[in-house]
């Protein structure tokens, strides 16, 4: 078997934990894919890419997740007493060629919502996608290795890890380095990119690494509850993040569509819908 999970049997509640987070995981991203299409106005031009982006991902990230929970779905049968493997191979690796499509994107999301420009935003992309995918192919490298556990499991894991360190490094500079330039009202949401990023991404050498930390059914169950928090975390609430950035520097430069779209909620507390020219 390529991944662990098909080197058990799983009881009824086991099974099913493992369904149902893959629904969340679904249902998340086509929720998210509702809100960017339906908010992508709400900001200046120039930042409207991003929430095509965030729909680009929610897209991807639903169909992997939906094809990933129909493999688990035919991976196992009930056979009286567990779920008993089938002889059908459940793989993880569906994940890592949805992550070849995402990371790249969202790393492009982050320089657009910043307003990198010219040269910067060049090398900037062009070294978050070299070291993004470069993580995402040393990583899929290695979890065919991780049922014998030998050693190109945790050569491959190591170089993703590099890979991976690269990438924090530079998200770091990235936002700490283009923060002083927005408004200083969105400061701390920027800010709070960087810290959503660092932890939802460290979910993932986790999972990777859970065959080895938890080696059982429980740790099946376990890993797949951290690959699908982690995906939610860092692509839909990620977006979400980005997409309010993007809105308010945009209000604050006079957008009409950002400024009508801000809700407040005054001291009478009835909802109120700032109009254009109004201030919120």
């Amino acid at each position: 078997p390529v991944n662990v999970e098909n080197t058990f049997t799983y009881d009824f509640f086991q099974y099913t934990i493992v369904s149902h987070v893959f629904t969340f995981g679904y249902a998340a991203m086509a929720a998210g894919l509702v809100y960017f299409v339906l908010t992508s106005k709400n900001s200046l031009p120039r930042y409207q890419l991003s929430s095509t982006l965030s729909a680009v991902v929610m897209l991807s990230a639903f169909l992997e997740l939906l094809v990933i929970s129909q493999k688990w779905d035919s991976a196992f049968s009930w056979d009286g007493e567990a779920f008993s493997p089938t002889g059908t191979l459940f793989s993880n690796g569906y994940r890592y060629m949805n992550w070849t499509i995402d990371v790249p994107v969202l790393l492009l999301q982050m320089l657009i919502v910043l307003g990198v420009t010219g040269a910067a935003f060049r090398r900037g992309w062009i070294v978050f996608t070299v070291a993004g995918l470069g993580m995402i192919y040393t990583g899929y490298a290695g979890q065919f290795y991780e049922v014998e556990r030998s050693a190109p499991f945790w050569i491959w894991g190591s170089i993703s890890t590099v890979f991976f360190l690269v990438i924090l490094a530079l998200v770091y500079r990235t936002v700490y380095g283009n923060v002083g330039r927005l408004p200083a009202e969105v400061r701390p949401l920027v800010k709070a990119v960087w810290w959503l990023l660092l932890v939802s991404w460290m979910l993932y050498p986790g999972a990777y690494l859970m065959p080895a930390i938890w080696d059982s059914a429980d740790g099946v169950v376990a890993r797949q509850i951290t690959y699908t928090v982690a995906d939610v975390t860092s692509k839909v609430v990620y977006g979400i993040l980005l997409a309010v950035i993007a809105r308010k520097v945009s209000k604050h430069e006079g957008h009409d569509e950002a400024v009508a779209s801000d809700v407040t909620m005054p001291r009478g507390g009835i909802t109120d819908v700032a109009a254009p020219g109004r201030a919120a």
